[in-house]
């Protein structure tokens, strides 16, 4: 299932589902299901992500159910399905509950160090290593990303996104999958300039991150996915392009912790809430600081940015 946050023009911010190139909303849907009584689910079904979210895997399972009650119809007899193509969609998650990010592909760990003439430190590889950004300051596709003024060194960073679907805590990695409830593409947006200086005091990048995250275009469930699947990773090819020229490639099963472990380690005597984004961290070759100015320009007002992976989409940001 492909959730989405979206705009809708009357009521505001919408959760809802992808079918047949169109968004169809979830408390809508249910509404047309119970009148024609497909539905006798009496109640009422969430209008936001987050809503969904804290509904734990009730809410999943029922927007499931829901969806294959609206796969039967006629999209032309839906009057609540919107084409994609007229939708602004949000951020899947527009205002997560929090953000950790990972540094979990060995790849770009070493290329960047080694741009620094820094080797891998052997504490990387005891365990996954995350920081905290800026939960309120996610954007969807399509969105235009303001380059901060302090910055002369903007750069993507080409990630996926875990969101959290199930309260938990200390977590065992063999169990994470349970807590998932599905992937995004991310962008974790960088100042570069900012970041070198900041990290020198010995503390994780602040400012030089905290001032855009986008997400999308849509939230996919893991049952999505399971063909992909390989024990714990998945096979997914990556890529990024700047103004149509592609510069990253890479593929989600190269990333050296999996998913499991990340959860597990941000669990580790903290309780995870539904609606917690967690980021992979960059793969390899998924960023300007790893590729060097000499393959690409640092980002500049009027480039447009393309991180796609397989099965979960393209997440197109304007820089401005």
């Amino acid at each position: 299932m492909k959730l989405v946050s979206y705009q809708h023009p009357d009521l505001g911010e919408r959760v809802g589902y992808l079918q047949q190139d169109h968004v169809l909303d979830l408390a809508l849907a249910q509404a047309w299901a119970q009148e024609g009584g497909r539905c006798l689910a009496q109640r009422p079904f969430p209008v936001t992500m987050i809503e969904l979210l804290e509904r734990e895997g009730e809410g999943l399972r029922s927007a499931q159910e829901l969806a294959a009650t609206t796969a039967s119809a006629q999209i032309a007899e839906l009057s609540f399905a919107i084409p994609l193509a007229d939708t602004r969609l949000l951020s899947p998650v527009p205002r997560p509950r929090s953000f950790r990010d990972f540094y979990a592909f060995e790849e770009h760990v070493k290329t960047a160090r080694a741009r620094r003439g820094l080797d891998i430190v052997s504490e990387w590889y005891q365990f996954p290593v995350f920081y905290f950004s800026n939960h309120n300051a996610f954007l969807g596709p399509e969105a235009e990303v303001e380059r901060p003024s302090y910055t002369e060194w903007l750069d993507y960073e080409l990630e996926i996104a875990c969101v959290i679907g199930k309260t938990g805590r200390d977590i065992e990695p063999a169990e994470a999958h349970e807590y998932i409830a599905g992937f995004a593409v991310l962008n974790d947006w960088s100042a570069r300039d900012v970041q070198r200086e900041e990290v020198k005091v010995g503390l994780g990048p602040a400012k030089g991150k905290d001032f855009a995250t986008s997400m999308g275009p849509y939230l996919v469930t893991l049952d999505e996915l399971e063909a992909v699947r390989e024990g714990e990773r998945w096979q997914l090819e990556m890529t990024a392009s700047v103004n149509g020229q592609e510069l990253s490639r890479g593929n989600f099963h190269k990333i050296y912790f999996s998913f499991g472990e990340l959860i597990a380690r941000a669990s580790e005597g903290v309780t995870l809430h539904p609606g917690d984004v967690i980021g992979s961290g960059t793969v390899g070759t998924g960023c300007i600081l790893e590729l060097g100015t000499e393959v690409h320009r640092w980002l500049l007002p009027g480039d447009v940015v393309e991180l796609e992976v397989e099965q979960l989409g393209i997440l197109r940001n304007f820089v401005k």
